[in-house]
């Protein structure tokens, strides 16, 4: 006796179409690092908040100095950028372990609609930039009753 297999072709499309996905998945894609260290512009750490009308938004950069930076708004987009030269003290064959990093980084941060980008100021303090930005308060809706006439 032979068995009767029901055959569903939308599940089974379904099913192609979710292994092509994962095929073409970035993860699938991207190349595996050996050592799991961040690339620069995932390096320099953001810390972003709100403080007396401002916003506030901290980025470690040691190794740099205020010289080096270079901090613009544009379109309400924050950018962070600079250069570090790597140090030609120890020859490379002597290295055991290299996690330090060197050369141009870029850090793009999109800002609230109600930031001024104009009046931005920043200061820069023990490897720290400090960026402070002023927000205008956000409008209040205005609630408006609306009478109802009936028949």
């Amino acid at each position: 006796m032979s068995a009767i297999t029901l055959w569903r072709p939308r599940r089974d499309l379904l099913s192609l179409s979710e292994s092509l996905d994962r095929f073409f998945d970035d993860r699938f894609l991207r190349p595996r690092r050996l050592w799991l260290v961040p690339s620069w512009s995932e390096a320099l750490a953001l810390d972003v908040y709100r403080e007396d009308g401002n916003l506030v938004i901290k980025a470690e950069v040691p190794g740099v100095t205020a010289e080096e930076l270079d901090v613009t708004v544009k379109d309400n987009v924050l950018t962070i950028a600079g250069e570090t030269e790597a140090e030609e003290e120890v020859e490379e064959e002597n290295y055991i372990r290299r996690e330090r990093r060197f050369g141009s980084f870029r850090r793009s941060l999109a800002l609230p609609a109600e930031a001024d980008g104009n009046e931005a100021e920043a200061a820069f303090e023990d490897g720290v930039l400090t960026v402070t930005i002023p927000v205008a308060e956000e409008p209040q809706p205005e609630t408006v009753k609306v009478e109802v006439k009936g028949s």
